[in-house]
């Protein structure tokens, strides 16, 4: 085992674990305001080498966003952002010594690339995220294709060109012309998805792959009476309406028992066919949170923390987005798993560090909700924005809403990479655009 050295014993280590977005925007603030000065030594430890934001995970795979070019490379951020990048997957945490431990990372063909290591902290931060929860399910986890990273999206979008391309060329060979796909869970992952694989099947057939759009049959199948159970009942039903126009088959109420090699079963006898299924029908925290170094966890593997983000047992160990059980002030329940949740936490956990440097009172985390907006592809978007002083909320759909879902990306990106070279990025996307095909063909 390596113990890696830091260069100044006297300023605090900061470590964050977990490039996602509000771990990536928390390592780049501190390193800017801490690490460039020499007040703090910051690291970033995650398992990939590169950032895409989780929300177009569903484009990434669709096909309609080639994830190479969006992703951020985490040693690039890196110099620009001022912190230190580590690849590797924590799978220990040293509290007594104020140490984690990266296990060894394999190459592609199963050789040790980096050997174990630690690294000391005098404050670690926990944004590992979240993964699907299959709830043991008979069937899932060898039958259904999950959407948590971006090589699941990109395993994903192999296959679904690979069925376009053999329902195209070979279109009896299963016994019929039309291609079935079903996803489990209407919450924003799911619902995006079907309106996004709608629009794939019109871009492919516009491309000379002979499937016609409506021979490929999309379901959507939901436990709960409404899609996006999470979001208010008019944003959901706004939102079936929408999918209904598009042709997506939407299944309400439906608790899935088994998924076998060709199907999906539910509790009240439905068997829905599909060659293509998704599980995106809740989440958990990372397995390995649930025994790691006795600190509290609930049943969704997410570390309890108090209102300061702090972990309930050791008060130099911070949680924040998905992988973390925060209780929502004044509403029942925790903190909802959103982007906006990691935002607000990653900016407050950065206040808390800096305040703890200076002796200074931890303030405490209040979730505000500024409504939510659901992509429908080029067809529509459509949202809510939370009135702070109504308390109510305001409908959006349409332009608007896509203009405002729009903006939230941008928002990530400026934060990781400042006004100009966004705008740079975002010239240089337009007229890439224009060359390439609106779809990844391969």
């Amino acid at each position: 085992m390596i113990k890696i050295a830091t260069q100044d014993n006297t300023i605090p280590k900061i470590i964050v674990v977990g490039g996602g977005a509000g771990g990536l925007e928390l390592v780049t603030k501190l390193g800017r305001k801490l690490n460039k000065k020499g007040k703090a030594e910051v690291t970033l430890i995650n398992n990939t080498s590169t950032h895409i934001w989780k929300p177009l995970l569903h484009e990434v795979a669709a096909g309609t966003l080639d994830s190479h070019e969006d992703e951020i490379e985490y040693l690039s951020q890196a110099k620009y952002g001022h912190f230190r990048f580590r690849l590797g997957k924590v799978d220990g945490i040293d509290r007594e010594k104020k140490q984690v431990s990266v296990a060894p990372t394999l190459d592609e063909l199963g050789e040790e690339l980096i050997p174990r290591r630690t690294f000391d902290y005098d404050y670690l931060v926990m944004a590992v995220g979240s993964v699907s929860h299959d709830f043991n399910i008979s069937g899932v986890s060898e039958h259904c294709l999950f959407l948590d990273n971006t090589k699941q999206a990109e395993a994903f979008q192999t296959q679904l060109m690979n069925s376009y391309v053999r329902t195209a060329t070979q279109p009896n060979s299963a016994g019929s012309s039309c291609m079935n796909i079903a996803i489990v869970g209407a919450g924003a992952t799911g619902t995006e998805l079907s309106a996004q694989l709608h629009e794939v099947s019109h871009l492919l057939n516009a491309y000379g792959l002979d499937v016609e759009p409506e021979d490929v049959k999309i379901t959507l199948i939901e436990a709960n009476d409404r899609i996006l159970p999470g979001l208010p009942e008019n944003l959901s039903a706004a939102t079936q309406r929408e999918l209904m126009k598009l042709g997506v088959n939407v299944l309400t109420s439906e608790r899935v028992n088994e998924v076998t090699p060709d199907a999906i079963k539910t509790e009240s006898g439905k068997t829905i066919l599909a060659s293509i299924k998704v599980w995106a029908a809740g989440i958990k925290g990372p397995d390995f949170l649930k025994d790691l170094a006795g600190l509290e966890t609930n049943w969704m593997n997410q570390l309890v923390v108090k209102q300061t983000l702090q972990t309930t047992l050791d008060n130099d160990i911070y949680a924040t987005g998905d992988c973390c059980a925060c209780k929502w002030i004044g509403k029942e329940g925790n903190v909802p798993p959103r982007a906006q949740a990691a935002h607000q936490m990653s900016s407050l956990v950065y206040k808390s560090i800096v305040n703890r440097m200076q002796n200074k009172e931890l303030p405490e985390y209040t979730y505000h909700d500024y409504g939510s907006l659901v992509s429908l592809g080029r067809y529509s978007t459509v949202g809510n924005m939370m009135g702070s002083i109504s308390q109510g909320s305001l409908k959006v759909e349409g332009f608007m809403a896509r203009m405002m879902y729009l903006s939230l990306y941008k928002m990530h990106q400026i934060a990781l990479l400042g006004f100009f070279r966004v705008g740079m990025l975002t010239i240089s996307h337009f007229f890439r655009r224009s060359v390439h095909p609106n779809i990844k063909l391969h």
